[in-house]
């Protein structure tokens, strides 16, 4: 940790200069993990290789003729031809792995988890294997949703990245065990790991009727419908719907592991949004590029990519303090890399931490913006009212599906622990 290595004298001239929050709190969930956890069957969801997608997007052409086709286009067909085949084979090894230790192996591809599989299949899975990157991940966990399943018994999720060299793969197991997925599987079939339990947004509409809008599936740019347990919309009580201005509401079947993002379409075209934090008195208005919404799990993706600083940023702002000349001053200058990463350190917090944290793209702070002139761009909440006053805006869940949210329309985005995401872990 850079906070270790910083000099005592040198963080305490810090914590004078301006304030590092520590949002490193981390709570424990109520709900428990299976008591009797048994591998005997895997569900492997597959990512689609970017030749793969080529294919889809070009069904009518032979393998020669769209080779041909990316050539003409400058596309490195070879790279292409070789990635697809060190995630196939990859591919080949998982589902081995678990043939090896005696497990009945169903194989699909994202594009067939997406659109067609169906409950009896999820609840048939005793652990669901996505195989790719974190994209892949974040689909199965969309998938492994309460109101999805048959029964509440939780299907657990462990990922293998597919090419540690080339992602990061933070939601998925070490690259140690991309490289040896057969002592994973083992130890995951003997018990020897540990239940992880990452939060995830729950998203209600609110409005008149409880009707759920129909949702755009990003990755193919389709409307999609997700099937679900039988889910009747509900009256508000009497307190809510007065203050929401509401009578029903209606949970949407998609939980959000990373964050929820609600916009305009045009991303040049101002948001108007109004805020209600934490159920208080207070309604909160501003005009931004966006809201997101993340969970401990996104804090370390696109919540720190809006949030965090440089060392620019760092230097600039000790350079516009009146006594930027002092001794004091300049020593903080020496260590602007380390304050920046000390900062950005400081916007993650724990993926089972069941609280929400908030963040406004590019607030605009003028003239009457926002309103009151407090209202924070950033903050921890337990839950947050949106209303939006948007022309052509969209609720997006963890980038991949996409909801109409314009003008008048209201959602509530809350953590509740039994939505919690149950996944394994391998040390």
């Amino acid at each position: 940790m850079i906070a270790n290595k910083m000099r005592p004298e040198l963080m305490n001239r810090l914590s004078d200069v301006f304030y590092i929050s520590d949002n490193s709190i981390c709570t424990e969930y109520a709900n428990f993990a299976p008591a009797n956890f048994q591998l005997k069957r895997a569900l492997v969801v597959t990512k689609l290789s970017r030749y793969e997608v080529e294919q889809l997007r070009h069904p009518e052409l032979s393998r020669e003729q769209l080779e041909q086709k990316l050539r003409d286009r400058g596309t490195d067909v070879e790279m292409v031809l070789y990635l697809h085949n060190l995630h196939k084979d990859f591919e080949r090894r998982i589902v081995q792995s678990f043939q090896d230790v005696g497990c009945e192996v169903k194989l699909s591809s994202r594009l067939e988890f997406r659109s067609s599989l169906s409950k009896d299949v999820m609840s048939w899975a005793d652990v669901i294997v996505p195989v790719g990157g974190d994209g892949t991940f974040l689909l199965s966990a969309n998938r492994a949703s309460p109101l999805f399943a048959l029964s509440q018994q939780k299907t657990p999720i462990v990922g293998f990245n597919s090419d540690p060299q080339r992602s990061a793969g933070r939601l998925l197991l070490p690259k140690y065990f991309s490289e040896n997925p057969e002592e994973a599987v083992s130890r995951i079939k003997s018990g020897d790991f540990k239940w992880m339990h990452r939060s995830r947004i729950r998203t209600t509409m609110l409005g008149s009727n409880g009707k759920i809008p129909e949702s755009t599936d990003l990755f193919r740019h389709t409307a999609v419908k997700m099937e679900q347990v039988d889910t009747a919309p509900e009256m508000l009580d009497e307190h809510m719907a007065n203050k929401y201005k509401a009578k029903m509401k209606r949970i949407l079947p998609y939980l959000a592991l990373n964050e929820v993002f609600i916009g305009e379409h045009i991303s040049a075209r101002v948001s108007h949004l109004q805020l209600v934090l934490d159920h208080q008195d207070l309604v909160n208005k501003t005009k931004c590029s966006g809201l997101c919404v993340s969970t401990g799990t996104g804090s370390t993706s696109w919540h720190t990519s809006i949030n965090r600083i440089t060392s620019s940023d760092v230097d600039d702002l000790l350079k516009s303090l009146p006594n930027s000349d002092s001794p004091d001053v300049l020593r903080l200058r020496e260590n602007v890399d380390e304050i920046a990463q000390r900062y950005n350190q400081g916007l993650l917090f724990a993926p089972d931490d069941p609280r929400l944290c908030y963040s406004i793209r590019e607030q605009i702070c003028v003239g009457v913006w926002p309103s009151p002139s407090t209202f924070k761009a950033r903050d921890f909440v337990q839950s947050v009212f949106i209303k939006s006053h948007c022309i052509d805006a969209n609720l997006v869940i963890d980038g991949s599906i996409s909801y109409p949210f314009n003008d008048g329309a209201k959602v509530l985005l809350e953590i509740c622990p039994e939505d919690a995401l149950l996944t394994i872990a391998l040390d």
